[in-house]
């Protein structure tokens, strides 16, 4: 049963991209703050230094073969959030598709534990090559469910609460260091409590998350 748990919980981490991809995603928030603020917090140096840190990150991306639609998508994603602020005005709504996109997350993980098809099972059991055999468990899809309101209430809906109350309030220089540490701090976290939930959920007998199911045994007894 341990020797399972490492290899389990590193594809949850793979899955996000890992340290590199929260880190990257830090980046251009303070990039808009530190140029806000240099240029008295004029919105358009704070999104031409955002757009320009973003470009120069995802040139280097590519330099280093890395794929060019994250990249395309990591830009469209700071220029749309450029364009919100540049429109209405207002700073802190650079911030404002970040809120939005945690809300959309926590919704439909929360809707995917009510349908019985909670996301972390989803995701794990594409990772490991398994599609959707996972839910033929009922031990294992009760654990994914208990495991993915981590997911809900300790990142989504937390960022959430922060970043919804230093948009409303208008915090700028707030909401771009909220927008670091609940990056990879909280991604890391998560996974960590998550992990431990998965595994607490499950029985000492339990095969764990690579599941050996009836075909797959009589599979291995056909080869043998």
């Amino acid at each position: 049963m341990t020797g399972e748990a490492a290899p389990a919980r590193e594809s949850l981490a793979s899955i996000l991209g890992g340290r590199r991809g929260a880190i990257d995603a830090s980046v251009p928030p303070a990039a808009f703050v530190v140029g806000w603020l240099i240029a008295g917090q004029s919105i358009g140096w704070g999104a031409a230094v955002a757009i320009g840190v973003t470009a120069l990150l995802g040139a280097f991306r590519l330099f280093r073969g890395e794929k060019a639609r994250a990249v395309v998508v990591s830009l469209a994603m700071v220029i749309a959030a450029a364009l919100i602020a540049l429109h209405t005005g207002r700073a802190e709504d650079f911030f404002l598709i970040q809120l939005l996109s945690n809300v959309a997350s926590a919704l439909l993980w929360a809707a995917s534990i009510v349908v019985r098809w909670p996301l972390l099972g989803v995701i794990v059991g594409l990772v490991l090559g398994q599609k959707t055999r996972w839910r033929q468990d009922p031990v294992l899809l009760r654990a994914y469910s208990r495991a993915s309101w981590v997911w809900v209430f300790g990142q989504y809906t937390l960022r959430v609460l922060v970043y919804g109350a230093l948009w409303w309030s208008g915090q700028v220089v707030a909401l771009g260091v909220a927008r670091t540490v609940l990056s990879w701090p909280l991604v890391a976290l998560t996974l960590a409590v998550s992990g431990w939930v998965l595994y607490r959920a499950l029985p000492d007998d339990h095969p764990g998350l690579r599941l050996t199911t009836s075909e797959d045994r009589d599979e291995d007894q056909t080869r043998a």
